[in-house]
């Protein structure tokens, strides 16, 4: 009876009964893939940061945090001013032009309805980048519940705490769909801004207070000859913009702009980017206080380092468990599940979705009945699951680096089209088709054949930059250009923009 065991357990069981009230909720597909846009702003705002703040945000930040210090808090400033932007520009003005994308439900079809003639091989190419960069994606989620796991329960094999660790969140999306993932994202990210709050308060009172811990902070620096406390220590210009370039890749995150579109309205979208940015801007500083109070928790505590299990992506978990009492560290090492269990949720549907929508549906069943599309969009599930946890298997894999690479992938691929779509009528279906191409392959090729061999050099300039800031660059170019030189959108296209953008300034 290990009190850390009965609340995750009590958190198990609460996330799968969701899923189950959820299933008796969906009626149809529409339902399962957008809950029939009816997200208020609260749970849009809740299941929005939850979606996109995964296992990541309370590993792989602090983690990086705490190996070189406020430097790598680059990211969360990048992000902080990507995902504010993203809510401003992209979000109400995406919701109003789904509806009048025949109502679209993914982002393949948006893309394919808002484009008109042509669209249809912008949907199975955006389809297929979504299938390529989400399964890397699930995958970095599967690692960072697999870690958790194994911390948890002594003795438990990499393989086996990978299975566990993504089997709760693999049923109650297989049974619940949209509506299961967002409702229990609410509570996720509820337990996650709890857990982020409290966490570097215990460390702090831990060490002492100010004085002990500047002192023992001052101590490791000494020992190692880094420089801890300073944005800029250590790093270069193009190390900056790599970071803070995370920002980038909001607006073309599928799952998250499916947020968006699951909206009651584009008015909603109003309260829900006060409350989203809010929730953000807290787990964000959070998540750096833990990995930057961290430096001189363990300087201080050297004989409790081991409790990291030479991880340094561990030590929001090592904290936990040290500082807590077992009751308490039960519910905050469920948030770390919970930021988990809430992205890989909405990547898996993201994927199912683009199957079932865009394959299926599209081209082999057009007028299936909606219980046969529920049905395949949750056998998708399970098999995009499988997939991941394929890719997984790997146990030194690490989750910000299988995060950075998809993040890059959508952000690169989709930002600009998704930006472009909403606010320039001038863009063509070919224009938005050539630079989608231009983005994903740009990330692929630059981090395969320019980063990783200039890094294995030793090499520090441009070559070097995270690959989504050639990317987004490269698609937005090809897609302005190409579309200037081919010829207007037909009058239909022209007018059905000109309706959506009147409607969204009528509803702000």
């Amino acid at each position: 009876m290990n009190p850390m065991y009965v609340t995750f357990a009590i958190y198990l069981i609460a996330v799968l009964l969701i899923g189950l009230a959820a299933y008796f909720s969906t009626r149809n597909f529409d339902d399962y893939i957008l809950g029939g846009r009816s997200l208020g702003p609260f749970v849009t705002a809740m299941s929005a940061g939850a979606s996109d703040m995964s296992g990541w945000l309370l590993m792989g930040l602090p983690g990086a945090v705490y190996l070189s210090g406020l430097s790598e808090a680059w990211i969360a400033i990048g992000l902080t001013v990507g995902a504010y932007f993203n809510w401003l520009l992209v979000a109400g003005r995406l919701r109003v032009h789904t509806e009048y994308a025949n109502n679209a439900l993914t982002l393949p079809d948006y893309f394919f309805h808002r484009f008109g003639a042509g669209g249809h091989l912008m949907k199975v190419v955006s389809a297929i980048i979504i299938l390529f960069f989400f399964t890397i994606y699930c995958a970095s989620g599967i690692v960072a519940g697999a870690t958790l796991f194994q911390s948890l329960f002594e003795g438990m094999t990499y393989n086996q705490a990978m299975w566990l660790g993504a089997g709760a969140t693999i049923i109650y999306t297989f049974l619940g769909g949209f509506l299961a993932v967002s409702w229990t994202d609410t509570l996720q990210a509820s337990l996650m801004i709890f857990a982020l709050i409290l966490t570097p308060v215990m460390v702090y009172l831990g060490l002492g207070g100010a004085e002990q811990m500047a002192a023992a902070m001052q101590s490791v620096a000494a020992e190692t000859g880094k420089q801890y406390d300073s944005l800029l220590a250590g790093t270069t210009f193009v190390g900056i913009v790599s970071t803070a370039a995370w920002g980038l890749g909001y607006f073309g995150q599928p799952h998250i702009l499916a947020r968006f579109m699951a909206a009651e309205s584009a008015k909603s979208l109003v309260s829900a980017r006060r409350i989203g940015m809010t929730w953000m801007i807290l787990c964000l500083g959070g998540a750096v206080a833990v990995g930057y109070f961290g430096i001189p928790y363990f300087g201080a505590h050297p004989e409790q380092v081991a409790a990291m299990k030479g991880n340094h992506e561990r030590v929001f978990i090592a904290l936990s468990t040290l500082l807590f009492n077992p009751w308490i560290a039960g519910v905050i090492l469920s948030a770390i599940l919970a930021a988990v269990m809430s992205t890989l949720s909405c990547q898996l549907l993201v994927c199912s979705s683009a199957i079932t929508e865009d394959f299926y549906k599209g081209f082999l069943r057009k007028n299936a009945p909606q219980k046969e599309l529920v049905w395949v969009g949750r056998v998708m599930v399970l098999a995009i699951a499988v997939v991941s946890i394929l890719i997984a298997a790997d146990p030194n894999s690490k989750v910000l680096g299988l995060v950075a690479y998809a993040w890059a992938g959508f952000g690169a691929a989709f930002g600009p089209i998704v930006i472009l779509s909403v606010l320039w009528k001038r863009i063509t279906a070919y224009g938005a088709l050539s630079g989608m191409v231009a983005g994903a392959l740009t990330v692929v090729l630059w981090a395969e054949f320019v980063k990783k061999p200039a890094l294995a050099a030793g090499q520090n300039g441009w070559t070097t930059v995270y690959e989504i800031v050639p990317g987004f660059i490269a698609c937005a170019l090809v897609a302005v250009i190409v579309s200037l030189a081919n010829k207007k959108p037909s009058q239909e296209v022209q007018e059905r923009f000109a309706k959506a953008d009147a409607d969204y300034r009528a509803a702000k």
